[in-house]
């Protein structure tokens, strides 16, 4: 019987799949993770957040924040997360000076967090402010997404959905409302998958949301689940992280690159530090100045420029922000 041949599983590194460096455009969006502090501890969560983290934003690194947002209107997006991102300190005033210098302001929320005592008022809040809001929904089934994300939380996010849809997000133009579809995750090889078509899902969910909920929201957003935080630790758990990233090379699509999020984004911790991206954040991997020293948000200010980064540091896990339709925290990058 003759057998099969073995797959490799050798990773081709992804900046050699491109075959020339990944160049930096001029910055426009900041994205700030003020902490790792949350009141959920999700299966997936590239962040590894949960109730027991105690990193948060220092107040001067907030005040800074605030600064560099005074201080550049070529910003046109600051984009909250955490974490729980309303759990932390600085995070009112950052919304503040955003929305006085006429930023769009996304809070990345888990939805859970408006029936923790001393957050019941954020849903009004983000209204007043007209926030727009990125929240997670991995499914619209609720054995699927207490699975990922706790016993109890399908119930608890759906009363939320409802309780914006109240105010008028969803529904006024002026308030979006996004959610976030997370594939789940596999347990073997066979089960690896990307994303469906966004348009095809989203139809989907808001079909059964509206139906089944009389919920409204305006878009849902794919984001394909990368090897990093606890998805890695997972992958690892059942000796998948390698033959997973291998998967994603294989989808690598070349009409993604252009759209990329770390493009024209700048990535800031909890302690300053500037990265090009969320995940690089997760994994350490700083970004650099044209000389090719790590930068800090106090180097922008001194140098009165966000531009100071030129090539973009890249990683194997970048090839889940390119397989298939693409990944970003804005979604897929192209139709299907």
């Amino acid at each position: 019987m003759v057998q099969a041949p073995i797959r490799s599983q050798t990773i081709t590194p992804f900046e050699n799949q491109l075959n020339q460096p990944l160049q930096k455009q001029p910055i426009s969006v900041l994205q700030i993770n003020l902490g790792k502090r949350c009141n959920l501890a999700c299966s997936h969560c590239h962040v590894e957040a949960g109730p027991k983290r105690t990193e948060e934003i220092d107040p001067e690194v907030w005040q800074d924040l605030v600064t560099l947002i005074e201080q550049f209107p070529q910003l046109k997006t600051i984009d909250l997360t955490g974490g729980a991102p309303e759990m932390h300190a600085g995070f009112k005033p950052l919304v503040d000076a955003a929305r006085r210098t006429h930023k769009e302001v996304i809070v990345r929320s888990n939805l859970t967090i408006y029936f923790v005592p001393g957050y019941e008022d954020l849903p009004e809040y983000f209204a007043a402010n007209q926030l727009r809001i990125v929240a997670s929904l991995p499914c619209y089934l609720a054995d699927n997404v207490d699975k990922m994300r706790g016993n109890g939380v399908f119930d608890e996010s759906i009363r939320a959905l409802q309780w914006l849809n109240q105010l008028g997000y969803g529904r006024n133009p002026e308030l979006i409302l996004d959610l976030v579809y997370n594939p789940p995750m596999p347990m073997s090889e066979d089960e690896f998958r990307l994303p469906p078509a966004q348009a095809g899902l989203e139809a989907a969910y808001k079909a059964h949301l509206g139906d089944q909920f009389d919920i409204a929201f305006n878009h849902l957003l794919t984001i394909t689940n990368l090897p990093i935080g606890r998805t890695k630790q997972f992958l690892e758990r059942r000796h998948l992280r390698q033959a997973y990233t291998k998967f994603l090379e294989e989808n690598f699509n070349r009409a993604t690159v252009e759209g990329v999020m770390c493009r024209n984004q700048l990535s800031v911790d909890y302690l300053g530090n500037i990265y090009d991206c969320d995940f690089n954040q997760m994994e350490g991997v700083a970004a650099q100045s044209g000389a090719g020293d790590p930068l800090t948000v106090r180097h922008l200010l001194q140098a009165g420029s966000l531009d100071l980064i030129e090539q973009i540091q890249t990683r194997d896990y970048c090839y889940g922000c390119t397989a298939g339709c693409g990944s970003s925290c804005g979604g897929a990058l192209i139709e299907d």
